[in-house]
C-alpha cells in the first residue's frame, strides 16, 4: 500500500506588525509561520486533478507516473475533504498551533519544513542539546552545570513566545534558575518591566532570602499582610520601581483587580498545583493576569496527574489542550481508564516540548551534585504567632534586669524554650489541645508541601524535633491528613518496636515513607538509607548534634544524594542565633557548645537585641 498523506510545506514568515516576539530577531521571527498543504503520493506532490482521478479510479491497483500502486481510496477521499476545507484559510499559523497541529494529525501529515524550522523544532525536542550559559555576572554565586542548561532552556523557550514549566526535582535548584534568568535579561536591556511570583505564603520568605542572598540587586516588593498597598494608582507606580514583587495565592484572589492593573514581564506561578482546580477564585484571578511571559513551577510530577497537567498548560497556553471537558474525554479517561498507550503517547508528544524534568536520578544530574546538600527553609510566623512571641520578649525583658546568676541562665533558656514552641506552632506553646493546623503555622504548611513531593516522587524522609509532643503531632497530621505511611521513634519506644519500625521503614517493599524521630533518641545508632531527605523541624543550636543525626540518611550504604532542609522561622531568634552559628563555623577558635547553655554568656542587651522580633518578617 503506497502512503498518501497530506504534505504541510512550512517556512518562516515575516512577522505581522506588533507580533514580533521579545528577543534575538532571528528567534522572534518564529512567532508566525507560512504554510501551505499539498497533496502527496509516495512522497511526491501531486495536483488536485491527479489526485481525483486516483480517487475515483474503479479498482485500488492504479497506475500512476510509470508506476503501478495500490491505494486506499477511502483515506484519499478523506484527506482530499480535509485539504479543500482548508484551503481557504490564511497561511499563516503561530509555532504554537503548528506544533499542535503536527501532534494531532502526525499520521496524516508530512512536514517539509525549512532548515530554520527544523533546528528550531531539533532544539525544542532535544533539550540536552542546549549549551550551558554563563553565570549571569551579577550572580552572587555559581551555578551548576544542569541549571545553566535549565536557564538556556527557559530563555530559548521564552524568546520563541512559548511558555514554559520548570519540573526539576525537589532541591534542584528552581528558584535559583528563575533568578538567573531575571538576571540575564537584565543583562541585555535595562528597562525589562517587573515579574510578579505567585508562591503559597509558606514560601513567599524562602523566595526573599533566596533572591537576597544570590541577587542582591534585584529590588524586591513583597505584597502581602495588613500594611500591603491597596491603591490601586499608589501599587501600580511602585511596583514600576521594583523588579519583582511577590506575593500569595490567596493574595492573587483578594487582590485580583490590583494585579491586572498592570502589565507584567512575566507571572510566575511557584507550585504550580494549586491552580489545579480550574474554578476556584484564586485559579481564575491569575489566569485573567496580562504579561507577554508565564511560567509554571512544579517538583510535584505530572505525568500521572492529568487533571494537574491540563491545569497548568491552562494557564501556560489557554486552549493548547482544549477546554477542561475536552481533555478529559480525550486523553485523561482513555488513559486511565481504558490504558490507552497511543492517546498516551500523542498527550507526551504535545506537551514534552514545554516541560522541563530533571530528577536526581539522571546521570548528569548526579554527576553535577555533591552527595550531601544542605538548605535553609525559611519561614515566616502566622499573626497568632507573632502576637504569642511578641507577649514572652516582652515578659523575659521585664524580669531579664533583676535575674543574676543561676536564675539568669535559667530564665535565659526558658525562654528560648518557649520561643522554639512558639516558632513551631501555637499549639505546642499554649499546651491546650488546640488545633494542629497548617493555618496556624507556615513551618507546618511547607513541612507538609514538601513531604508531598517526596512520597509523589516515590521517595522517602526522615523529620527529626527534639519535642516528643511536636513528634507526636506530626505523625498523626501526616497520617490522618494526608494519609502518608507514617513511624515516629522517641525516648520511650522500646527496642523490639523501635527494631520493627527501622526494619519495616527500610524495606525495599513498603511504601514511601517519612520517619519521624526525636533528635535524642534517634541522633545515633541508627541506620534509614532509604530516606533520601531530612527535615530539621526545629533546631538544636549545635552543629555537630544536627549532622549526627543527618549521618542516619547520609552514611555507608546509600546510594543516593541526600538532601537537607533546615526550617528557620525569619524575623525570630531562630534566624539569628542561625546566623551567628554560620559566623563561628567560619572563626573556627570560638566554640559552639553541645547545648545551648552558650547562649546564656550573652550580656542582657545582646540577649534582647537576639530574641526581639522583627515584624517586617511576619506576613498576614
Amino acid at each position: 500500500m503506497v502512503d498518501t498523506k497530506i504534505r504541510l510545506k512550512t517556512s518562516l514568515s515575516a512577522p505581522k506588525k506588533g507580533a514580533a516576539a521579545v528577543g534575538s530577531s532571528h528567534l522572534s521571527l518564529g512567532k508566525i509561520i507560512a504554510y501551505q498543504y499539498q497533496l502527496s503520493v509516495g512522497g511526491q506532490v501531486v495536483t488536485e486533478q491527479e489526485w481525483l482521478q486516483l480517487v475515483n479510479a474503479k479498482t485500488s491497483l492504479v497506475q500512476f507516473r510509470g508506476q503501478w500502486m495500490e491505494l486506499d481510496r477511502e483515506k484519499m477521499q478523506q484527506l482530499l475533504q480535509f485539504w479543500q476545507t482548508h484551503q481557504d484559510e490564511e497561511p499563516e499559523v503561530t509555532l504554537l498551533d503548528m506544533m499542535k497541529l503536527g501532534t494531532e494529525r502526525e499520521d496524516d501529515l508530512e512536514w517539509d519544513h525549512d532548515q530554520t524550522l527544523k533546528d528550531m523544532l531539533s532544539q525544542l525536542h532535544d533539550k540536552n542539546a542546549f549549551a550551558p550559559i554563563d553565570d549571569p555576572q551579577a550572580l552572587q554565586g555559581t551555578l551548576r552545570d544542569y541549571q545553566k542548561r535549565g536557564v538556556a532552556w527557559l530563555q530559548y523557550l521564552e524568546n520563541l513566545g512559548l511558555n514554559p514549566c520548570l519540573a526539576d526535582d525537589m532541591g534542584l535548584g528552581k528558584t535559583l534558575e528563575v533568578i538567573a534568568r531575571l538576571l540575564k535579561e537584565r543583562e541585555v536591556a535595562d528597562d525589562v518591566p517587573p515579574t510578579l511570583i505567585i508562591a503559597p505564603t509558606s514560601v513567599l520568605g524562602n523566595w526573599r532570602k533566596e533572591i537576597e542572598r544570590f541577587a542582591p540587586n534585584l529590588r524586591t516588593l513583597v505584597h502581602q499582610g495588613s500594611a500591603r498597598i491597596k491603591d490601586e494608582k499608589t501599587f501600580k507606580a511602585m511596583c514600576q520601581t521594583y523588579d519583582i514583587t511577590l506575593t500569595s495565592f490567596a493574595l492573587a484572589r483578594l487582590d485580583e483587580k490590583l494585579l491586572r492593573n498592570l502589565k507584567w514581564h512575566r507571572v510566575v506561578v511557584d507550585e504550580a498545583q494549586n491552580i489545579k482546580n480550574p474554578e476556584a477564585a484564586q485559579t481564575r484571578a491569575i489566569l485573567k493576569l496580562v504579561a507577554p511571559h508565564r511560567l509554571a513551577l512544579t517538583g510535584t510530577p505530572v505525568e500521572n496527574r492529568l487533571r494537574d497537567l491540563w491545569s497548568i498548560f491552562n494557564f501556560l497556553h489557554p486552549g493548547y489542550l482544549g477546554k477542561e471537558t475536552q481533555f478529559r474525554k480525550t486523553f485523561e479517561v482513555p488513559i486511565h481508564k481504558e490504558n490507552d498507550m497511543a492517546k498516551s503517547v500523542t498527550l507526551k508528544k504535545l506537551v514534552e516540548p514545554f516541560i522541563l524534568r530533571r530528577v536526581k536520578t539522571d546521570k548528569s544530574i548526579i554527576n553535577d551534585l555533591p552527595d550531601k546538600i544542605e538548605q535553609k527553609m525559611y519561614c515566616t510566623l502566622t499573626p497568632e504567632q507573632a502576637s504569642l512571641y511578641e507577649a514572652v520578649v516582652k515578659d523575659v525583658t521585664e524580669q531579664l534586669n533583676d535575674a543574676e546568676g543561676i536564675q539568669r541562665k535559667g530564665l535565659i533558656l526558658s525562654t528560648l524554650l518557649r520561643l522554639k514552641q512558639i516558632c513551631n506552632h501555637p499549639m505546642q506553646f499554649l499546651q491546650d489541645g488546640s488545633a494542629f493546623t497548617s493555618e496556624r503555622s507556615h513551618k507546618l504548611q511547607r513541612l507538609g508541601e514538601m513531604i508531598e513531593e517526596v512520597i509523589d516522587n516515590g521517595e522517602s524522609a526522615l523529620i527529626f524535633t527534639q519535642f516528643t509532643e511536636i513528634g507526636g503531632a506530626l505523625q498523626r497530621y501526616l497520617e490522618h491528613t494526608w494519609h502518608y505511611n507514617t513511624y515516629y521513634l522517641h525516648g520511650g519506644t522500646n527496642a523490639p518496636k523501635r527494631d520493627q519500625m527501622v526494619a519495616e521503614f527500610q524495606d525495599p517493599e513498603t511504601e514511601p515513607s517519612a520517619f519521624i524521630l526525636s533528635l535524642r533518641a534517634g541522633g545515633v545508632g541508627l541506620n534509614l538509607t532509604k530516606a533520601n531527605y531530612v527535615f530539621h523541624f526545629d533546631r538544636w543550636w549545635n552543629p555537630a548534634v544536627e549532622d549526627q543525626a543527618t549521618d542516619r540518611a547520609f552514611r555507608i550504604g546509600q546510594r543516593k544524594n541526600v538532601f537537607v532542609h533546615k526550617f528557620v522561622a525569619m524575623g525570630t531568634m531562630e534566624e539569628r542565633i542561625d546566623a551567628m552559628i554560620e559566623d563561628k563555623k567560619r572563626l573556627s577558635s570560638l566554640v559552639v557548645g553541645a547545648d545551648e547553655s552558650w547562649l546564656t554568656e550573652l550580656d542582657n542587651d545582646t540577649f534582647k537585641e537576639l530574641i526581639t522580633l522583627r515584624r517586617s518578617a511576619v506576613l498576614e
